[in-house]
């Protein structure tokens, strides 16, 4: 096989089972990340197995023992005129792994120094990032390889999934795809959507339709990003005031579980409302039984006003939940309590479905804008209900993917149960040091590349993926509802409009002038 390979280099200095140094010449120059492979053997059950060990190259080094740092201009200049100028290119490789029997394995034995060294073969690295056709979502392709496809294993979101990135990176687009993928295999999804960044997913790029099993809710008294002929049929959401049980109505008006009688008093004026009523009913009986418990609780009550989402029916969860089905939760045009209280609402009820086995199917709920119902240190309706999702969400079949561009803000429990990480372009220190510390499989070197990262780049770490992966994310298939708008084409299109406006008023100067005229004519 080794004739078919092609040689870039050999293994020099020291080695270990997880990096190498190989030497290399400038004419065969490998760029930083691409792959290699160098045999070894691994003793595999007792048996001595030879393997090929694929590994990615973390650094380039050139070197000269002419040109030595402490030389002077002039002796240098003198080296390079006399031709004794030496160069010696050397890299860096940090070990991915074998594949050996569908599995990736970790090397126990060191790479031995004179070893050659090859660049890795296309088909080995497909093999190597491929799952089977049931199990695989194709998610792009590796950085340095475009002609190798890389997919991720969808049973790796049983652990939870980050999709992590400074504005502007891609994330959004990145989750697109693993939407398109995830419905593809009749995945049942729901998005919280804060920005209508996923509110055109039934449609192709090209205006064609994607698919009808996509679904987007929005409140009543919801703006949005987006009007309805924009989007197409908006179906509501929105909850029946009566419907809320006193826990319901106690949590979301941040009632302490300890006042008692603030609790009787609630409880007491619902049972003298009888089964229907609304939040205003429930309002004017606390000020009519007018005891210091009722107005006490008043003031906590009266809060929910500004919650608008309470309407004549609730929307059943059911509603939301369908075998390969993603359901949209349009949350734009909403201030931050609305959407606390959606979020807190709709994912109890996924919960409780789950929990209770009334909806058979995994449930994949996609948090975009995380940081915002799961905070660091304050508290949200939503953050208790996400955080118990992280923790037991599994052993029920509901999966969270957490969508952020500051992951320093993130609640960092929640975080950490986030077992694989899609990561993009990331600067901020702070946000670096909270992705390296929420994950055991961050390494170092990998934290050092993220901004090195292009747009729409991401490392992927984590039981989605056999080893880490540098993949640039695919093209969409379908309408993005979140991308920039286009600046330059924008202000063209201003100065287009400012240039019409004067010739409309120059027109309108040279017919005032000449109606002028005319009148000193005639007269």
């Amino acid at each position: 096989m080794s004739g078919s390979l092609k040689k870039l280099g050999v293994v020099v200095g020291d080695a270990s089972p997880t990096e190498f140094y190989f030497v290399t010449d400038e004419n065969k120059h490998p760029p930083r990340w691409e792959y290699v492979l160098v045999k070894s053997k691994e003793n595999i059950d007792g048996e001595e197995v030879e393997v090929d060990v694929i590994a990615q190259i973390d650094a380039i080094y050139s070197s000269s023992m002419a040109l030595s740092g402490k030389a002077s201009l002039e002796t240098v200049e003198k080296i390079k005129e006399a031709g004794l100028v030496d160069r010696r290119l050397f890299a860096k490789a940090r070990v991915l792994g074998f594949l050996y029997e569908g599995n990736v394995l970790q090397p126990r034995r060191a790479i031995y120094p004179g070893n050659d060294v090859f660049r890795a073969p296309e088909d080995i690295l497909e093999d190597f990032y491929s799952y089977p056709e049931e199990e695989g979502l194709f998610i792009g392709h590796l950085i340095t390889r475009q002609d190798v496809p890389v997919s991720i294993s969808v049973r790796g979101f049983r652990r939870h999934l980050a999709i992590l990135a400074q504005t502007g990176a891609g994330k959004s687009y990145a989750a697109g795809v693993l939407l398109e993928e995830l419905l593809k295999k009749g995945a049942t999804v729901v998005v919280l959507d804060p920005h209508a960044d996923y509110v055109f997913l039934s449609r192709r790029k090209d205006g064609g339709k994607f698919s009808d099993r996509i679904s987007v809710f929005r409140t009543p008294e919801s703006t949005g990003r987006y009007d309805d002929g924009q989007i197409g049929r908006i179906n509501s959401y929105e909850v029946k005031f009566s419907d809320l049980s006193i826990d319901e109505i106690v949590t979301v008006c941040g009632i302490s579980e300890r006042w008692t009688k603030i609790i009787g008093a609630i409880q007491e004026a619902i049972d003298d409302l009888g089964e229907s009523y609304t939040l205003n009913d429930l309002i004017k009986k606390l000020e009519e039984r007018g005891d210091p418990d009722s107005l006490r609780a008043l003031n906590y009550v009266r809060r929910l006003s500004k919650i608008r989402v309470f309407g004549s029916a609730t929307t059943d969860i059911e509603k939301l939940l369908k075998p390969k089905h993603i359901s949209v939760i349009d949350l734009s045009g909403l201030d931050d309590r609305v959407s606390d209280y959606i979020a807190f609402r709709i994912l109890s009820g996924i919960y409780e479905k789950a929990e209770t086995q009334q909806y058979k199917y995994p449930v994949f709920v996609f948090v975009e804008e995380a940081h915002r119902f799961i905070p660091n240190k304050e508290k949200t309706l939503s953050k208790r209900i996400i955080k118990r999702i992280a923790a037991e969400g599994r052993k029920f079949g509901v999966f969270l993917v957490l969508i952020t561009q500051r992951p320093y803000k993130i609640d960092p429990d929640a975080l950490s149960q986030c077992n694989s990480q899609i990561i993009m372009r990331m600067t901020n220190p702070e946000d670096q040091k909270a992705v390296k510390n929420s994950s055991e499989r961050m390494s170092e070197s990998l934290l050092n590349d993220l901004p090195g990262l292009n747009v729409g780049e991401a490392v992927i770490v984590g039981e989605v993926t056999r080893a880490p992966v540098m993949v640039r994310i695919r093209q969409r298939e379908t309408e993005e509802g979140g991308a920039d708008i286009d600046v330059v084409e924008k202000l063209r299109e201003a100065v287009k409009e400012a240039e019409e406006e004067e010739e409309s008023r120059e027109e309108r100067l040279k017919e005032e002038v000449e109606k002028m005229r005319s009148i000193v004519e005639m007269e």
